[in-house]
């Protein structure tokens, strides 16, 4: 990750003794859930000084804004400020172990477009234990593949659509005369021989134009193939995957706070907020991470976000990221969410 200047300053403010004793301490609440006390510190920043210099450095720290005590323990926890500093700046980024990378590659291995989106949600979620979430694809180019109308009943006939990036959508046309068999092959192949490749905004564009060129037979399945293409807008639910909600539950950093609980599921269950930021992220180069709430769209202290864009064809068409709380192991999830992307990247580029 790059440092940014704002970053770069606050770090310059600290020297290496405190930048080694910040390190430990936000390393070891991470894990122990418990704020950390001086004589933990000297136990394991590997420093050689007096207890008394370990608490002249952490009240520095506490001065700067750094970490903070609560008013339950005279040990320290960090802030959200001492969090940034430490991601930035201060930690190591452990490797993915490779059980957990052979479980992403069999997770998005599908055909399907839309099941490797639902799939890298899934991967992000069981490998985090928090929420995965994953922005769908915007359809810059939806292409039609195929167009089948099919017979159903002497009136009634389903039209089939299928776009080169795999999604298929049905329609059901009721006529006001019966087509044979073999009308409706002929109107296939029709459509088919004219639009196949073409954009579904270019297959509308030629329909219309053929709608008043063909015979009056098949003006009826010109029309239909028209409707099938012209796709509504898909909703907020659509457009963003979330899986593993729950898991938040469990989170004691979370879960005694019902207040923050409710605002987090109506984020879930709304989805805006979580849109416009994972819109926002996809113009980050690489991983991204967002504390608490300076994001400005998750208005929640005890969370983060930590977000990466992916790509298909070398183009970003999309978000993927992890919710979970503050207190999360960034220097494990920061690797999943960056494999996740490269390898839905991978993916969905070579279907």
């Amino acid at each position: 990750m790059v440092q940014n200047s704002v970053t770069a300053t606050r770090c310059s403010k600290v020297d290496k003794r405190a930048q080694i004793l910040l390190k430990t301490l936000v390393e070891h609440y991470i894990s122990e859930g418990q704020p950390i006390g001086s004589r933990t510190l000297l136990q394991h920043s590997g420093l050689d000084v007096s207890p008394a210099t370990i608490r002249n450095v952490m009240s520095d720290l506490e001065q700067l804004g750094f970490i903070t005590s609560p008013h339950t323990s005279a040990g320290r926890v960090p802030t959200k400020k001492g969090y940034r500093l430490f991601v930035d700046s201060l930690m190591t980024v452990q490797p993915l172990d490779q059980r957990a990378v052979t479980q992403l590659k069999s997770g998005l291995s599908s055909p399907n477009p839309q099941a490797l989106i639902s799939n890298a949600a899934d991967m992000l979620s069981q490998l985090t234990q928090f929420a995965g979430v994953v922005m769908t694809p915007k359809r810059t180019r939806n292409v039609l593949k195929h167009l089948e109308f099919l017979h159903l009943n002497d009136k009634k006939i389903l039209v089939i659509l299928v776009t080169e990036d795999g999604q298929v959508q049905n329609r059901m046309l009721f006529t006001d005369k019966a087509f044979s068999a073999s009308e409706l092959t002929t109107a296939s192949n029709y459509v088919n021989s004219q639009c196949q490749g073409l954009t579904l905004e270019e297959v509308q564009s030629k329909l219309k134009q053929e709608l008043q060129e063909v015979q009056a037979d098949i003006n009826r399945l010109m029309s239909a193939a028209l409707e099938a293409t012209s796709q509504p807008e898909p909703s907020e639910k659509e457009t963003v995957v979330i899986s593993g909600e729950r898991n938040l539950l469990q989170v004691d950093d979370l879960s005694t706070n019902v207040t923050s609980l409710r605002k987090l599921f109506e984020i879930f269950e709304r989805r805006t907020a979580l849109m416009q930021l994972l819109d926002h992220s996809q113009r980050a180069d690489g991983v991204q991470i967002f504390i608490g709430g300076e994001s400005g769209y998750l208005p929640l202290d005890e969370c983060s976000l930590v977000t990466s864009p992916y790509e298909v064809d070398g183009q970003v068409v999309g978000t993927l990221g992890v919710i979970g709380p503050t207190r999360m192991a960034y220097e494990r999830i920061i690797p999943i969410v960056d494999i996740t992307a490269k390898l839905l990247s991978n993916a969905l580029s070579n279907q």
